[in-house]
C-alpha cells in the first residue's frame, strides 16, 4: 500500500530521533520515496549526511539552502505528500503544531499540509502524562490528526504511563494500515484541515455513437487519465463528480460517478452539473461526430452494395462551458494531437476559454491512449511548462498541483 506514496517524515530533538533511521528503512523497503524536513534540535541527535544517505535526497532544515539561498518550499512539500509523519515528535513540536507557532521549517510544512499526518510522541512518561501535552494532542486530533500512541513505562509516581515512542516498524505498519483506508481517512483530515474544499467536474473516457444496436462509432481512450485525476482530487480533501464514458474502471466510493454513453448525454450530464463546481477538467475523448441515422436493428450486410454513413457533428462541450464560465470558476481542457501540437493546442486554447490546456501526443510512444503512463506539456498564457514520461497517477499530480495554484 505504500509503494510509490510521497511520504514526509518530520524529525525533532528527541532521543529517538537516531529511530528515524529505522523508519525511513521500513518506508523504503515497502515502496515509499522519502524526504526529510528535520527541527534545528532534531540536528543535535542525528545528522543530515546520515538521513541523506538513507533517503538519496538532500535532508530539508532550513527556509533557505546555505549553499545558493535556494528557497525551500513548504508548500510545494505539502503538495508533494500523500502522508506526512513526524516521529519522534517532541512536546515542544506538538505544543507549536497544536497552536501554529510557525518558527521552523517543520512546522511551517505541517502548516501546508494537504495530505494527512501522523504523530509519534517521544518524550518523557511524566511529560507525556502533563495535562498540557495532553490538551495539545487532543487539538491535533481535533484537527484530523492521527496520533501514534507511545508506548508504556512507569512515571515516576511509580503508577503506568506513557512517552517511548513505539517501535519503526510498528509506526509504519500504523501508516501503512491507515492510508489503506485512505478514503474515509482523507475526508476527516481534509474537512479540518484543507482550506481545498473545492468542488470539482471531470469527465473521463470516450463516447460511443450508435450506428445501430451493436455498433458504435468510438475511439481507444481508456478513461485512465480522467480516473487518476478524480482520484488525486479525492484524495486531496475535493468534492469530485466524475462523468465518465463507456469503460470497465471503477473509482472511490467518495467520488460521485454519473455515467454516460455518448456525446449527447455527457454535454447534458455536465451542463446540469458545471453551475456547481469551482473547476471542471475535461479529459474525456468526446466524439466529434456521430451517426444521422441510428437504424433500429442491426443493419445487414450485403457484399454488393457500399454502406455509405452521414455523420453530424456533436455539441461541443468544452465550448459550451467555457462560454458559460464564471469568473471564480477554472476551465482546464486536454488536447491530443498527432501534429502541429504545440500550435493546435494554442488554437484550443484561446477558443475553449481554458485557463489552460494539457497537451499530449500520439508520437509520444507508450503514452496516451490504453497506457499506464504519459508525457504532457501544460500551456497556459503564462507559458509552457514541459513534463518527463511517467505514469499517469503521477501526471495527474502534475496536473491537480497547477490546478491548485489557480484556484
Amino acid at each position: 500500500m505504500l509503494k510509490g506514496k510521497h511520504i514526509v517524515l518530520g524529525i525533532t530533538g528527541s532521543i529517538a530521533a537516531y529511530k528515524s533511521c529505522l523508519i525511513i528503512r521500513e518506508l523504503i523497503k515497502k515502496g515509499a520515496e522519502v524526504q526529510v524536513v528535520i527541527t534545528p534540535a532534531g540536528k543535535e541527535f542525528i545528522t543530515p549526511i546520515t538521513l541523506s544517505a538513507l533517503t538519496h535526497k538532500p535532508v530539508v532544515s532550513e527556509f533557505f539552502s546555505q549553499r545558493d539561498g535556494t528557497w525551500n518550499s513548504h508548500v510545494d512539500l505539502g503538495l508533494w505528500a500523500d502522508a506526512m509523519l513526524i516521529a519522534p515528535a517532541t512536546a515542544s513540536t506538538i505544543g507549536k503544531m497544536a497552536h501554529g507557532v510557525a518558527d521552523n521549517m517543520l512546522i511551517t510544512t505541517y502548516l501546508s499540509m494537504k495530505a494527512p499526518v501522523f504523530v509519534a510522541p517521544a518524550m518523557d512518561l511524566d511529560m507525556y502524562a502533563h495535562p498540557s501535552t495532553q490538551n495539545n494532542l487532543d487539538i491535533l486530533r481535533s484537527y484530523g490528526n492521527i496520533i501514534i500512541e507511545p508506548q508504556s513505562g512507569f512515571l515516576a509516581s511509580g503508577l503506568e504511563g506513557k512517552g517511548r515512542m513505539e517501535e519503526p516498524t510498528v509506526i509504519v505498519e500504523k501508516l501503512e494500515e491507515a492510508l489503506s483506508n485512505h478514503s474515509s481517512l482523507l475526508s476527516s483530515h481534509s474537512s479540518l484541515l484543507s482550506p481545498l474544499s473545492s468542488k470539482i467536474l471531470i469527465t473521463a473516457g470516450p463516447t460511443y455513437e450508435k450506428i445501430d444496436p451493436v455498433r458504435f462509432i468510438g475511439n481507444y481512450s481508456s478513461g485512465k487519465m480522467g480516473f487518476a485525476l478524480a482520484e488525486e482530487c479525492a484524495r486531496r480533501g475535493m468534492q469530485v463528480t466524475l462523468i465518465a464514458g463507456p469503460v470497465s474502471l471503477e473509482c472511490s466510493s467518495s467520488i460521485k460517478r454519473i455515467d454516460v454513453e455518448s456525446c449527447e448525454e455527457m454535454y447534458n450530464a455536465a451542463i446540469e452539473e458545471f453551475h456547481n463546481v469551482d473547476a471542471a477538467i475535461l479529459c474525456a475523448a468526446v466524439a466529434d461526430y456521430r451517426p444521422a441515422e441510428v437504424a433500429d436493428t442491426k443493419i445487414k450486410r450485403h457484399d454488393d452494395e457500399d454502406l455509405t454513413l452521414r455523420l453530424l457533428p456533436n455539441k461541443d462541450i468544452a465550448a459550451e462551458l467555457g462560454r458559460r464560465k464564471q469568473q471564480n470558476q477554472r476551465l482546464i481542457g486536454f488536447a491530443l494531437e498527432t501534429n502541429d501540437e504545440e500550435i493546435n493546442a494554442q488554437k484550443k486554447l484561446a477558443k475553449k476559454n481554458f485557463d489552460f490546456i494539457v497537451l499530449n501526443s500520439t508520437r509520444n510512444e507508450g503514452t496516451t491512449f490504453r497506457s499506464d503512463d504519459n508525457q504532457i506539456s501544460i500551456i497556459s498564457d503564462n507559458g509552457k511548462k514541459d513534463f518527463a514520461k511517467k505514469p499517469k497517477s503521477e501526471v495527474a499530480r502534475d496536473i491537480i498541483d497547477e490546478l491548485e495554484r489557480i484556484l
